[in-house]
């Protein structure tokens, strides 16, 4: 055994000196034999990236939080549901890892910046969609950002956040349906599946922290009762109890932990990453049962999909279409929104990925990718879907993006159109749009 341990560590110097002789294309080609077999036979013609925004503060008053913890939460240097200082970081860090592998799948020059203009990025209005967009354009053009377009500050953009005027009662009550559906007719069922991981939590809530400023009168997440309401604003119906409160603050525990806290501020001291990815399947949970039916994800990720399809549409036709917010000479469009925007997404065309130890979540700063290749001997076009983000170390560290230490990123199947390769034809996956947006196709942007 130990003469072929040897053998392979000596083939492992020699490949290491081979490829550092070797100019830096080829040193890529050797890391990653299938983008250089694709640069030979296909061609990237367009990225479209739907990215979550980079760590946040929790987007309520901690104070608010604090009902169901026996001692305070942690408080934070930004308002509530702000883009922190580390969190553009962390966003600007992967908008040059963002760039460094455009160029090397040809897309993109390595440097300079002419390919500015061939960007467009379009983020929500809040100051922490705005600012990650900003981040990612300084971390891709130093020096020569391309702008982040969007409504006003402060405005609702239907395209992130739908206000259908037109909604009547039937869609709210098919939506609660819908989820009703998948929780057997009655909201207390989500608190008995997933009793075991709420008391986890609710565990840490009630017995983490310093004796000082002690709420005796905490609420329990297990006493919380559940039921399925009518919705307000963007959401046709809302499913209120322990697991949407558990999902909220397993995400704060997270954002504490990527911020880069100290070890005593994240979850008390009680939290690390490991129990943390554990306590992040209530999050996941969650958004399956509240965004990923149907009928809420249809409504909710129709105008993102119809600009995600028509993007590529345009890209490949080299044909500006009416109401699309990417330019036919782009070659990277970046929409900046929220993992709701993600998740519903995820829904509608039932894709499913897992990720640094989770399944289907959208941490900060993940993204769902589609690619456009053209095929150099045939002409014709295909889409390939990945899910893209650092790991909770990473954030945590603000580690740099590198080869070596790379954010993790898995392909991502679309059932409706997927070949063996995982990608689609682009006339598939366009098939695939439509027949998901037919029922609730919104006016164009």
């Amino acid at each position: 055994m130990k003469p072929f341990r040897a053998l392979l560590a000596f083939v492992g110097v020699l490949l290491t000196a081979l490829g550092s002789a070797l100019p830096a294309d080829a040193q890529t080609s050797l890391q990653n034999p299938l983008t250089a077999e694709k640069r030979d036979t296909e061609r990237l013609k367009l990225v479209v990236v739907l990215t979550r925004h980079g760590v946040r503060s929790p987007t309520s008053d901690v104070a608010q939080y604090h009902q169901y913890s026996i001692a305070p939460w942690p408080s934070w240097n930004v308002p509530p549901g702000y883009l922190t200082p580390h969190g553009f970081r962390l966003m600007r860090v992967f908008g040059a890892w963002d760039r460094q592998q455009f160029a090397g799948q040809g897309l993109l020059a390595a440097t300079g910046c002419e390919d500015a203009s061939r960007v467009t990025i379009y983020a929500d209005t809040d100051e922490r969609t705005r600012e990650t967009g900003r981040a990612l354009a300084e971390g891709m053009f130093p020096g020569c950002p391309p702008p982040v377009r969007g409504l006003p500050e402060g405005s609702n953009d239907p395209l992130f956040h739908p206000r259908d005027a037109k909604a009547t009662a039937a869609d709210s009550s098919l939506a609660a349906a819908s989820i009703a559906g998948g929780i057997g007719g009655d909201a207390n069922n989500i608190g008995a599946a997933y009793r075991s991981r709420l008391a986890e939590l609710d565990a840490i809530l009630g017995k983490c922290g310093t004796p000082e400023n002690t709420n005796t009168k905490r609420l329990s997440l297990l006493d919380i009762p559940a039921k399925l309401v009518p919705g307000t604003s963007s959401h046709r119906v809302e499913l209120r109890g322990p697991l949407s409160v558990a999902s909220t603050l397993a995400e704060n525990l997270l954002l504490e932990y990527a911020e880069g806290m100290d070890a005593a501020n994240v979850g008390w001291g009680c939290v690390n990453g490991d129990n943390l990815r554990a306590l992040m399947d209530l999050h996941t949970a969650e958004s399956l049962i509240a965004q990923r039916t149907k009928p809420v994800a249809r409504w909710q990720a129709a105008a993102i999909l119809q600009q995600i399809g028509a993007a590529l549409q345009q890209a490949a036709g080299g044909k500006a279409r009416p109401g699309t917010i990417s330019r036919v000479s782009d070659r990277l469009f970046i929409l900046v929104g929220h993992d709701t925007n993600i998740a519903t997404i995820a829904g509608l065309l039932n894709l499913h990925w897992i990720v640094d130890g989770r399944r289907d979540d959208t941490p900060p700063g993940g993204a769902l990718t589609f690619e456009l290749w053209q095929s150099l001997a045939t002409r014709q076009y295909s889409v390939r879907v990945y899910y893209t983000t650092q790991t909770l170390e990473q954030m945590r560290s603000e580690a740099a993006l590198t080869e070596k230490e790379p954010p993790v990123r898995a392909p991502v199947f679309v059932p409706g159109c997927g070949r063996e390769d995982s990608s689609c034809t682009l006339a598939g996956f366009e098939e695939e749009l439509k027949r998901e947006l037919e029922p609730e196709v919104p006016a164009a942007h």
